[in-house]
């Protein structure tokens, strides 16, 4: 794979210490700027929104100029956020930026899914996207804990400013090693330097969401991640309630599951291109089964753990997969393809939790979560089938 996926991957593994970090923080963020915890998650909704509008959004500004610069502004943008956020003493200024921050990392990896389909050849994008969400599984298994470590002993605040730090080297790795492409076209950095074509009118591109195939292909994706992270926010609940164990085994639990979820992307991306249907197909039962078998074993921690690792392997493999084939799907759409994928990604990233949380107060309690997850994953494979399959 090309050094400038890594260097993509890099800026990506900071967005996502900082969208997923605040968990850890909430408590004394919320004391610190004099509101409840329950205003302070505020914080992580207005992210998430600001993920899903502003990726087709921050695209559409972005398709006509240079990749490298798009890719540069917007990871720059990111970094200020965090910088102002680091120091501000204000909880409404703190939201602003943290929508500004969403809606940069939405720009930012809605063009860098579009780069990376464009620096393999055409039967890798699969790998390429592996290597680029990988900064995300990453940042679950080192970056959120190191966030939750540094606000521990030095305050929240010095969580924020490692943020903006780590967006610096990442910008200067896209200012080296990404090519600058040309206009209306993500930036290209290929060994063979294939010429590009210009881009089709943004019109035609929008007019790519008729393709059933596309819809479909987005609709599963969302769905999938809506099981998944419904599952990984109410994580820590049963880790600390139902499996009876102390709160320093909910850092372990979440680093098993980010480490499950890097190895299912990498694994699932070497599949991705040639045998889609082959992961979906063993995967997406797999998921329908694991989600109720994870509520089932939660009462006894050691089949608990190993789950978590398994439900997270197997949601990124899944999850992952889709968002490829988003990206095979939309190829009509150059500079857009990225922002329908980080769109649909994001959409489940907020609905899950909201969907999720409305079973807390059913009788399946702290466990309604994962049920939720297999409802979600069940309605994917209705979609599946009930259309041709993928792939």
């Amino acid at each position: 794979m090309p050094l400038p996926l890594y260097l993509l991957a890099l800026a990506v593994f900071a967005m996502g210490t900082s969208e997923f970090m605040l968990a850890g923080l909430l408590p004394g963020l919320a004391a610190d700027l004099g509101v409840t915890v329950g205003t302070a998650g505020g914080l992580t909704s207005a992210f998430a929104v600001g993920m899903a509008v502003g990726a087709p959004l921050m695209a559409g500004l972005a398709r006509n100029r240079p990749g490298r610069g798009s890719l540069l502004a917007f990871v720059l943008a990111f970094a200020a956020a965090h910088a102002v956020g680091a120091v501000t003493t204000s909880f409404p200024v703190l939201l602003a930026t943290r929508v500004v921050a969403a809606l940069a990392n939405a720009g930012f990896l809605a063009v860098a899914l579009t780069t990376a389909a464009a620096l393999v050849p055409a039967d890798r994008k699969g790998r390429a996207l592996a290597v680029l969400l990988s900064g995300t599984t990453v940042a679950t298994v080192v970056g959120v804990p190191g966030g939750a470590v540094l606000g521990a002993l030095f305050g929240w605040r010095a969580a924020f400013w490692a943020v903006a730090l780590l967006c610096l080297p990442a910008a200067v790795g896209v200012a080296l090693g990404v090519g600058g492409g040309t206009k209306g076209r993500p930036s290209e950095a290929s060994p063979a330097d294939r010429p590009t074509a210009p881009a089709p009118a943004l019109r035609a591109e929008l007019a790519e969401l008729r393709a059933p195939r596309l819809r479909r292909a987005l609709l599963l994706a969302a769905l999938v991640n809506a099981a998944t992270f419904g599952g990984f926010t109410f994580l820590a609940p049963v880790v600390t309630g139902p499996a009876g164990l102390d709160e320093l085994w909910v850092p372990v639990a979440l680093v098993l599951f980010g480490a499950g979820s890097f190895t299912g992307i990498t694994v699932a991306g070497r599949l991705a291109d040639r045998r889609p249907g082959l992961v979906l197909a063993a995967g997406g039962p797999l998921l329908l089964i694991g989600w109720p078998a994870l509520a089932a074993a939660a009462h006894a921690p050691g089949a608990l753990l190993p789950l978590v690792f398994l439900l997270g392997a197997l949601s990124f493999a899944v999850g992952g997969t889709l968002i490829t084939r988003v990206l095979y799907e939309a190829a009509g759409a150059p500079t857009l393809a990225g922002a329908y994928a980080t769109a649909a990604l994001n959409l489940g990233a907020t609905a899950g939790p909201l969907l999720a949380a409305t079973t807390l107060g059913t009788t399946a309690g702290d466990l309604g979560p994962f049920y939720a997850g297999g409802l979600l994953v069940a309605a994917a494979l209705l979609v599946a089938a009930v259309r041709p399959r993928l792939g």
